[in-house]
């Protein structure tokens, strides 16, 4: 996989400057979805609805792109944002930025007739300025679930023409879903579900995942359980939180910890001293794509967590 630029990693992760800005990418909840006043709009992918015949497809997803990759349906992708960083190929296709911050301009200047995105596309009138120029937005509702990847592969099959390949897609990744959250019930009913902390530190200042983020999602769905209640989004990490939250093991991203210099200078910051975690060293780091970015690779990066996580357990 290339490797990510610094506001690439901000956008998958939402570290604190982009938290500062609009908040982290899935540390808000899912907004409704504005209407743009054009028949081109279409709501929130739900169910069946005709195929958008697309000859010219933006994506404004990582997740999406990736399924475009998986489907073999790239010779229509003309454009992406730059959260569409896998596999290697989709990092070369012309970006229109970052997709919280989308301009009409960058978007339609590449002739798209049709863009795919989830609901935490943005602005909502730069969406509105795009549909009124006739081109077809269709958005998938953005909740932080399995039933999500599965609604942004229906959606790209649609949108490609490719709806047959994408249910064989959809089929074989449910399996494995199954087969993983299996494990994880398991893990659980035995009492194995470990306090877990999750940190984004890719701006070099470590926030910690409350509720309603994207990171809770998958502590939940790895068998873990987040330490930090109570509030929804992300907060600093502080030494008085984490003696109190007390967490047994660190979730975080490699992208982050390259980004603090290492494992080494992570464990060496004071706020984590007080923590069962810091007397074990105990951290499970996973590639931020992959793990929070909610598309295909989902089945893998939850048994990989839970992998992980059951490792170091005592």
């Amino acid at each position: 996989m290339p490797s990510l630029n610094r506001r690439d990693c901000l956008a998958w992760a939402g570290g604190a400057a982009a938290a500062a800005l609009a908040g982290p990418l899935w540390a808000q909840p899912a907004r409704p979805v504005a209407d743009a006043g054009a028949k081109s709009v279409m709501q929130p992918f739900v169910g069946v609805q005709p195929p958008l015949a697309a000859k010219r497809l933006i994506s404004l997803s990582g997740a999406l792109t990736e399924i475009i990759y998986l489907l073999d349906a790239e010779p229509l992708l003309v454009g992406s944002d730059t959260t569409s960083n896998y596999p290697e190929a989709a990092d070369k296709t012309p970006k229109v930025g970052y997709v919280r911050q989308l301009a009409a301009e960058g978007v339609l200047s590449l002739k798209p007739d049709t863009v795919i995105g989830t609901t935490e596309a943005g602005p909502p009138v730069v969406l509105q300025q795009i549909a009124q120029a006739g081109v077809t937005v269709a958005l998938v509702q953005s909740d932080h679930s399995w039933d999500e990847v599965l609604r942004k592969i229906r959606l790209v099959g649609q949108a490609t023409g490719k709806q047959a390949q994408a249910e064989q897609l959809a089929q074989r990744l449910q399996t494995q879903w199954d087969e993983t959250q299996a494990k994880v019930r398991a893990s659980v009913a035995a009492g194995r579900a470990p306090r877990a902390l999750f940190v984004l530190a890719h701006s070099g200042t470590p926030q910690v995942a409350g509720q309603a983020t994207a990171a809770d999602a998958l502590l939940r769905l790895g068998g873990a359980t987040n330490v930090m209640q109570g509030f929804n989004g992300y907060r600093p990490l502080t030494a008085e939180a984490m003696a109190q939250a007390a967490p047994q093991v660190i979730v975080t991203t490699t992208q982050g910890l390259e980004a603090v210099g290492g494992a080494e200078k992570f464990w060496a910051r004071p706020e984590l001293a007080l923590t069962p975690a810091f007397k074990n060293k105990s951290m499970v780091a996973l590639e931020a794509s992959q793990l929070l970015g909610y598309g295909p690779r989902l089945p893998q990066a939850i048994q990989a967590l839970h992998q992980g996580l059951l490792a170091i357990q005592p």
